[in-house]
């Protein structure tokens, strides 16, 4: 079977500008995504970004430091517009656009979106859950605070725990994504387009609220 190449031309052009440990960066989340995090070497991780692997090992530590690395960066870029949530009153309306900003920012990184729902909740070697990054607990941070919120308020029902609502809420969007990320790479039976992942969302949370049912 024909490997792909590691980088594009272009990509070869952008990447002789950067820092080793952004060329590094940059290298792994491609590889990964295009070959898989099992079947991709610090060896080649390294001579893709064209540097040695200690150099790797100096700024990550091992393979699941730099998968790690990969996942902190993408969600600290998502999690920049984060405060544009701040003037919507609802914590409901809230809540859509924040997953709106998640998926506009998935859409955005093809390569982050196939590594976060394909191999973020591996469990390595070490026992890490990678995906548990800083980035991720103040996403679930976020919405816990915002379906804490609807309880105080009385929009949500009362015979329900708000943490079960965002595990419910988070999952099932996680799952869909995942559904489509399959759908591309395998032709699993998931044709359904994001917009459907909104409507779902809508109306899942809907079920939950007294205000949006």
């Amino acid at each position: 079977m024909t490997m792909a190449s590691p980088h594009s031309a272009s990509d070869s052009q952008k990447i002789g500008g950067m820092s080793s440990h952004d060329r590094i960066l940059s290298s792994a989340k491609h590889l990964f995504a295009t070959r898989g995090y099992e079947n991709t070497s610090t060896v080649a991780i390294a001579r893709a970004a064209a540097t040695s692997e200690s150099q790797l090992i100096k700024h990550f530590g091992s393979k699941e430091g730099l998968l790690e690395a990969i996942f902190d960066v993408g969600w600290e870029r998502m999690s920049s517009a984060f405060p544009a949530l701040q003037p919507i009153a609802s914590p409901a309306e809230r809540l859509e656009a924040l997953l709106e900003m998640m998926l506009s920012g998935l859409e955005r990184d093809p390569e982050l979106k196939q590594l976060m729902l394909l191999e973020g909740r591996r469990i390595r070697k070490e026992g890490h859950m990678v995906l548990l990054t800083g980035g991720y607990l103040r996403l679930v941070q976020m919405a816990d605070a915002m379906l804490a919120e609807m309880k105080s308020k009385g929009e949500l029902r009362e015979d329900v725990d708000p943490q079960a609502v965002r595990s419910a809420l988070m999952g099932m969007q996680e799952s869909m994504m995942r559904d489509q990320v399959l759908a591309e790479r395998i032709g699993f039976p998931a044709t359904f387009k994001t917009d459907a992942l909104r409507k779902i969302f809508h109306i899942t949370l809907a079920a939950f609220s007294k205000k949006l049912r």
